[in-house]
């Protein structure tokens, strides 16, 4: 039985859809990240979940029993706002027991839980602290350890990261990695960011235009994204996409770029949309600067030098921008003519409509 379900999803505020037909099912102890832009719909499906909204259509299924009827404190869910919501005049230990308190669970029960799930998140020696005697990272703690207490079956983290520094959120990225392996609930996670989404989640659901665009696992999503979108919001810096023309014969698709130059790719010719222009999609690694035989030429606009390895923003012949990857102590400067080897196994194509077609799954 899948822990949630959402079946047929649909919000609009005024008029304005937000959400149209999002349907989804999480497994029981499965971390998903909801990754999108601002406006994506994603933390509003987040608030329909947790009863803060309603939906305007739909059903919510929460281990075979449907919740979106029921009140937010009947829902068996808890959730860690963006925002830590602490309350300042109240201690760690009483911030994490006082939804407890409310619910008339026993005062040796709530001790209990209070210390277990401090040592899970490690703030044992912050329970006599308040608030302000915190940092950031700690009360973003004291926040996770106060829905901890409550043993729901679901977590729902909104942007839980997003107020702290970045040193401290690489940190407490990985706190939260290690603590999805102690925890028995499923975990929903919304999140602009995908380094977070890519670390953290066993699946990602990538949401824009009011809709879920791919699920799929980090890699999956990466490798093989389903739409234009997919392939540019995810991964830094965007994936290159060049128009191209598709070429006569051969099994796997050969296509021109607006320069002349040939692309042996791995995708399929015979899926391919028939007498269409077509897209070519390029990872930066795909794409060499002078390694093995040069594909094609560009112009170096920027030089991007990020320690392990060197990005290089060009441009072709024809005008199209294409990124490059390469070595850490490259000395291609701003200016220079570059021959770039392109590595067609590793390209993908996309349709006039913007879907992705791929070479064969490994």
């Amino acid at each position: 039985m899948a822990s949630l379900e959402l079946k047929g999803v649909r919000k609009a505020f005024a008029g304005t859809p937000i959400l149209d037909d999002v349907s989804l099912s999480l497994e029981s102890r499965e971390f998903i990240a909801f990754l999108g832009p601002s406006g994506s719909g994603k933390s509003t499906l987040l608030r329909i979940i947790a009863g803060l909204e309603t939906a305007d259509a739909g059903e919510v299924w929460l281990e075979g029993r449907r919740i979106d009827t029921l009140p937010s404190g009947k829902r068996d869910i808890a959730m860690v706002f963006q925002a830590y919501a602490l309350y300042p005049h109240m201690s760690t230990r009483e911030n994490m027991a006082f939804g407890l308190r409310n619910a008339k669970v026993p005062r040796d029960e709530i001790e209990r839980r209070v210390a277990d799930a401090a040592a899970v998140l490690e703030i044992t020696p912050l329970l006599d602290r308040k608030p302000a005697e915190m940092s950031g990272g700690q009360r973003q703690r004291v926040a996770i350890g106060r829905a901890l207490v409550k043993h729901p079956k679901l977590f729902l983290l909104d942007e839980p990261l997003s107020n702290l520094d970045a040193a401290l959120r690489l940190r407490t990225r990985v706190e939260l990695a290690q603590l999805k392996q102690k925890v028995e609930a499923s975990v929903i996670m919304v999140t602009h960011d995908q380094a977070e989404a890519m670390t953290l989640a066993d699946r990602i659901v990538v949401m824009n235009d009011r809709r879920i665009q791919q699920v799929g696992a980090p890699m999956e999503i990466y490798s093989r994204p389903g739409n234009v979108f997919v392939a540019q919001f995810v991964g830094s810096p965007a994936m290159t996409l060049l128009p191209v023309k598709l070429a006569e014969g051969a099994t796997d698709a050969t296509v021109y770029l607006g320069d002349g130059a040939t692309v042996a790719t791995r995708v399929a010719r015979g899926g391919l949309p028939v007498a269409a222009d077509l897209r070519l999609g390029l990872r930066p690694e795909a794409v060499r600067v002078g390694g093995g035989v040069a594909t094609t030429k560009a112009k170096v606009e920027l030089v991007e030098r990020l320690g392990e390895r060197t990005l290089i923003y060009a441009r072709l012949a024809d005008g199209t921008a294409i990124t490059a990857e390469d070595d850490a102590y490259s000395r291609v400067a701003i200016g220079d003519e570059v021959g770039l080897a392109i590595d067609g196994s590793a390209a993908h194509l996309f349709g006039p409509d913007g879907t992705g077609y791929h070479r064969a799954a490994a």
